[in-house]
């Protein structure tokens, strides 16, 4: 049951709408500034992204598009790495680049379990956590008891963790 070939170009176009810019400017750090590279790795992510268009859905696209970028660039450095340089090439700091790529990766993972979440449940970790609110404040903000703000955590927290799991973000 594949895409027509209409469905896969309007599946690029929207991808690519939609996350080349952001995905660039990821690239572009990981690659030390290095323009040219990193529009090569956006495309050659965009290409991937064409071939797999059975399997992607642009609204949940993101983390596959991020992890196909960031082993194109990690890969690009081993090849780099491993040729005998006539001229050496200054060093570039891609431990850094990577860390907030993961960093990145991880918060679109979370943002994603997040959605699968009740909208109670959503509500009370976002007041918590994000906006740093107190059981109080956030018991006054969403118009419930304390009580009940203990409790919808509770169970947010724990179903924001099987969620995570199941993605393979976080060990059981």
């Amino acid at each position: 049951m594949g895409n027509t070939p209409e469905q896969e170009d309007e599946l690029i176009r929207e991808l690519y709408n939609r996350y080349r810019r952001p995905l660039y400017g990821y690239v572009l750090r990981a690659v030390g500034g290095d323009h040219q590279y990193a529009e090569d790795v956006v495309q050659e992510t965009l290409l991937r992204a064409w071939r797999n268009a059975d399997s992607l859905d642009p609204e949940h696209a993101g983390p596959w598009l991020y992890t196909v970028a960031r082993n194109l660039v990690v890969s690009g450095y081993r090849k780099q790495s491993a040729r005998v340089d006539e001229v050496p090439i200054l060093e570039r700091d891609w431990a850094r680049p990577i860390d907030d790529f993961d960093r990145v990766l991880q918060g679109w993972q979370v943002a994603e379990a997040m959605r699968a979440l009740s909208a109670d449940h959503r509500a009370v970790i976002g007041e918590l956590f994000f906006h740093r609110r107190t059981i109080t404040e956030t018991a006054k903000k969403l118009g419930v008891p304390p009580g009940t703000v203990k409790s919808r955590s509770f169970y947010a927290l724990r179903a924001l963790r099987d969620a995570l799991e199941e993605r393979g973000v976080t060990e059981p």
